[in-house]
């Protein structure tokens, strides 16, 4: 698994990942379960298919739930 981690101007969390299709879905669905849409604004930001069927995505959310 390859990861990294920013945080910009916009004030956004943001972490991208490299992961098997399968790894990439629960790391997805982990986000979402651990930081809800409706009070972090969690959302996949972008994605797109590697050689080997990996998937490198871009996740975004609000730091807290305020």
């Amino acid at each position: 698994m390859e990861a990294s981690r920013a945080s910009g101007p916009s004030g956004f969390v943001r972490e991208t990942y490299r992961l098997s299709r399968p790894e990439a879905r629960r790391k997805a669905r982990e986000w979402f379960d651990q930081y809800p849409k409706a009070a972090y604004w969690t959302q996949v930001e972008s994605w797109r298919v590697l050689d080997g069927d990996v998937i490198e995505f871009t996740m975004r959310r609000l730091p807290t739930a305020d």
